[in-house]
């Protein structure tokens, strides 16, 4: 029970700080390059990935998309 309890408690953890980071990097205002961010953000569910997508399109609708984000091959238009 010790185990499960301490395994828990390290998955609930490492989910806070994780999505911690995550949401950090939609929301924030330097860059969308962020290479932390970015893997994070394309390996999510469509639509949080989505989501972030469009936080970041908000901010930086004027540069090309990272990871993640791109729509197409071409790598130029947002999700």
């Amino acid at each position: 029970m010790r185990i499960v309890k301490l395994l828990l408690t390290v998955v609930i953890a490492l989910s806070v700080v994780v999505g911690f980071r995550w949401y950090r990097y939609v929301g924030n205002t330097d860059s969308p390059y962020d290479e932390v961010g970015i893997e994070i953000n394309s390996r999510l569910p469509t639509p949080v990935r989505k989501w972030g997508c469009d936080k970041l399109h908000v901010t930086f609708g004027n540069v090309l998309p990272p990871y993640g984000c791109q729509a197409d091959a071409d790598g130029r238009s947002w999700l």
